[in-house]
């Protein structure tokens, strides 16, 4: 049995987007002035879900490297 990355190993945050770089986004976090280099997840692809700048989204961050995320939810 293979041990998977767990959803309690994530941090959940909002922010909105501020530019598309190259397939990635640049995302403004409500909290602070931090700005996170995010992608999309692999649902949101599937789905074939638009994010363009101004939109407000979810982002999971890794604890280890607060400076890239995934993109995990667009609110309407």
């Amino acid at each position: 049995m293979s041990e998977s990355k767990g959803k309690e190993e994530v941090i959940e945050l909002s922010g909105v987007v501020t530019e598309e770089v190259r397939g990635a986004f640049r995302v403004k976090l409500d909290d602070m002035d931090h700005i996170v280099l995010c992608r999309l997840a692999g649902k949101m692809r599937k789905f074939r879900i638009r994010v363009v700048p101004g939109d407000r989204v979810a982002v999971e961050v890794s604890p280890y490297d607060m400076s890239r995320g995934r993109i995990t939810y667009r609110e309407r």
